[in-house]
């Protein structure tokens, strides 16, 4: 019975975002704005990474990985959005479903890993400056890397699975964007007691436990700083610090306050609008916070951009 009535249900029915009809065409040109705006500003940077060499260095390997982590998380939810905003049956099918809440699940929490991997590069650098190519090395930085991705990948896995054995009725209404993992639960008309301590459980392992590693690795940095005589050291070293502090509070204060700190008051569109903000406008500011903060990559793209004149 169990299988036989997962094989019934064919696909969900998106609600969407809660727009009037007078005003879709104008948040459809605005979404797909945004879009192309990710998708360009964090392609400009790991493109910068890649052709210039004094960006070789692992602070700067971590941001492309980054970036390219934020162009991909934009990618599982904005095209479906802006694609079911000009449907007039807004769905998305079982598998496809399934398949979006693996990726989501995936470059969120991808996102997550590498913002404590730039936290303790930053700690490195500016509490250890003597041994800082010893201790961040190539190697290190690739480990970090691989670990990150090994990581998420198993645990999008677990839920996914966990998710595919709920049951769903058919056409079912998921009231959200994109296939949210704690919409779906709402919906499940099985047993999903497994399935909410599991979000619990392994939430604070992603989530929790990253952002207290960011913020024991800045309160390590800011009591190294206040030692030091030099106010123009201590000016230079929040004027570095400042565009990741700036993208973990961007991306930890909303999931943080979505999923972990819950409230009976939240309604449907307040969930949906935070969301939004680390979904959509989180992965778009990225590249321009790092870019317009950042003397080295506004200098890498200078001379990218002479090398290219020249040759011309």
């Amino acid at each position: 019975m169990k299988g036989r009535n997962q094989t019934l249900l064919s696909e969900f029915l998106l609600l969407g975002l809660p727009i009037q009809p007078e005003y879709e065409h104008l948040f459809y040109a605005l979404f797909l704005a945004m879009y192309i705006t990710t998708i360009l500003g964090n392609m400009l940077i790991i493109v910068l990474i890649q052709l210039d060499p004094n960006l070789h260095t692992p602070m700067y390997s971590l941001l492309s990985n980054l970036s390219f982590s934020d162009l991909y998380f934009s990618s599982v939810t904005m095209p479906k959005l802006v694609k079911n905003m000009q449907s007039q049956v807004p769905s998305i099918p079982y598998a496809g479903c399934l398949t979006q809440m693996y990726f989501f699940l995936l470059f969120g929490d991808l996102e997550s890993f590498l913002l404590v991997a730039m936290a303790y590069d930053r700690y490195v650098a500016i509490c250890f400056p003597l041994h800082y190519t010893s201790i961040m090395s190539p190697k290190l930085c690739v480990c970090l890397v691989v670990l990150s991705w090994v990581l998420t990948m198993f645990h999008a896995l677990l839920h996914t699975l966990l998710m595919a054995d709920c049951l769903f009725f058919q056409n079912s209404v998921i009231p959200h964007f994109f296939c949210d993992m704690s919409a779906l639960l709402k919906l499940a008309c099985s047993d999903t007691s497994i399935n909410e301590l599991v979000i619990f459980v392994t939430g604070g392992i992603i989530l929790v436990i990253p952002f207290l590693l960011i913020i024991v690795s800045y309160a390590r940095i800011v009591s190294s700083i206040f030692k030091g005589p030099s106010a123009q050291s201590i000016h230079k070293t929040f004027s570095t610090c400042g565009s990741h502090l700036s993208v973990v509070s961007l991306f930890y204060g909303t999931v943080i306050g979505l999923y972990l700190c819950p409230s009976a008051n939240n309604s449907t569109v307040k969930e949906t609008v935070m969301a939004m903000m680390y979904t959509v406008v989180t992965p778009m500011l990225n590249p321009f916070i790092y870019s317009l903060r950042n003397r080295e990559l506004k200098g890498a793209l200078g001379r990218v951009l002479c090398k290219k004149k020249i040759s011309f």
